[in-house]
């Protein structure tokens, strides 16, 4: 792998493995309101949201970082009151008390309106249209949960990347990765050039940790540290994996302002790749470079898979994820490439299909079920056992299986992701 190739890859885990306040689909939505508002220059007396349905479908039942709301009225209030744009996914941390009950008389003026914007192909689209004394504003984030490509001020068009050129488009999909490659360059990179990512391990450590010390969401992580469920599933490494894992999501859906490091514009799914991989070697005492080595190949795995999938689909997020943190610890087992592909095939013959009903307290549950299943698939996967080519949608070629995972994910969960939002609208 030369030079180039290998600083594209960082930039690329750089760009996917980034902090975030809270749930990744309300606080880009409150990004959104927040760079139109100020492009308004005034907080806005109207604002009009329209959004694609995987990203309403994810805002309607998180919790808001500091507010003790839920959903997406509040998020946008706040992105207009107080959010500024120039802080990416962490536009709410500013946000106050005197600011949060601007939001909600805000919210009872009546002055928001929200809806779903009709006839897109995209599953993440926001459009934030911010009004006030004749003037008006408006921004449109596509594709990514940062990536504005509309900007508008009183019918000046500022920006408008809706139709990228050719060459963003080259430098969009330019990093090409396969199974073997993110393996060779975990574990052949010089790993000065890797430490970047303990970063995530600090921030979502730190979150599980805040979380035992709270009442967040359903409380799962800090219920697993508990007598009674020591007593059923034993103080282990395996029951630790699960604890800090699912406190670290229990925290953030049930809106703490904290920041953690997301992947591929998700919170949960950078949890997922970070803590199962970081508990596990603190407990079997991993120098740091055997760390860092495992989280590059988990995240960057979780990166690769997310290529085919796209950013929101109808699969739960911790099926990616999880499969990444499967990788990283299969390599602090002392796993090679083979045994690392063998957890792989055993993630995706194991939890392909769990479907996403948005972003929700009870994450944390599909977040343990995730990382429960990494455990188990890298102990079979050390022990060169791996479900075979003649079961179900494995196949021989790794790459090929994760192709088959992505497959279901989209085209044909596509139907599932309707039925999902028909039942979340209509209860």
């Amino acid at each position: 792998m030369n030079q180039t190739e290998i600083n594209d890859i960082i930039s690329l885990i750089k760009r996917e493995v980034v902090p975030a306040i809270g749930c990744t689909e309300p606080i880009a939505v409150a990004l959104c309101v927040s760079k139109a508002t100020e492009l308004l220059g005034t907080t806005p007396d109207k604002i009009e949201v329209l959004l694609s349905a995987n990203i309403l479908k994810n805002a309607m039942g998180v919790g808001i970082p500091g507010t003790g709301m839920t959903g997406l009225p509040i998020a946008i209030a706040l992105g207009a009151i107080k959010g500024r744009s120039e802080y990416g996914l962490e536009v709410l941390k500013d946000c106050d008390k005197e600011a949060v009950e601007a939001g909600k008389k805000m919210i009872e003026s009546g002055c928001i309106k929200i809806a779903l914007k009709e006839e897109i192909t995209e599953k993440l689209y926001i459009e934030a249209t911010v009004c006030k004394g004749g003037k008006e504003a408006k921004a449109i984030i596509a594709t990514a949960h940062t990536n504005f490509v509309y900007l508008e001020l009183d019918g000046k068009v500022l920006l408008d990347k809706r139709k990228p050129s050719a060459s963003e488009e080259e430098e969009e999909h330019k990093v090409e990765l396969n199974l073997k490659k993110v393996y060779e360059f975990a574990t052949e990179t010089p790993v000065e050039s890797l430490k970047f990512i303990l970063e995530s391990a600090r921030l979502n450590k730190a979150a599980a940790e805040y979380s035992f010390n709270g009442n967040y969401g359903h409380g799962l992580g800090k219920l697993l540290r508990g007598d009674l469920e020591m007593g059923i599933m034993g103080d282990s490494i395996f029951c630790h994996i699960m604890s800090y894992t699912s406190a670290a999501c229990d925290a953030r859906m049930g809106g703490a302002m904290i920041p953690v490091m997301s992947n591929s514009g998700s919170g949960n799914q950078g949890i997922s790749a970070t803590l199962p991989v970081v508990v596990f070697a603190e407990e079997k005492g991993c120098d740091e470079e055997s760390l860092t080595r495992a989280l590059i190949l988990s995240h960057l795995t979780a990166i690769y898979i997310k290529q085919s999938l796209g950013r929101l689909s109808a699969l739960c997020g911790c099926v990616v994820a999880a499969t990444g943190s499967s990788c990283g610890i299969t390599l602090l087992m002392g796993g090679n490439y083979t045994q690392i592909s063998y957890a792989v095939k055993n993630m995706i013959a194991n939890l392909t299909g769990m479907i996403c009903d948005g972003a929700k307290p009870s994450c944390s549950m599909k977040v343990s079920s995730g990382v429960s299943t990494a455990v188990m698939s890298a102990m079979l996967a050390i022990e060169n056992r791996c479900v075979s080519c003649v079961e179900g949608i494995i196949d021989n070629d790794v790459d090929l299986c994760i192709r088959n995972l992505t497959t279901i994910g989209t085209t044909g969960m596509e139907k599932t992701d309707k039925v999902v939002l028909d039942i979340m609208t209509c209860k």
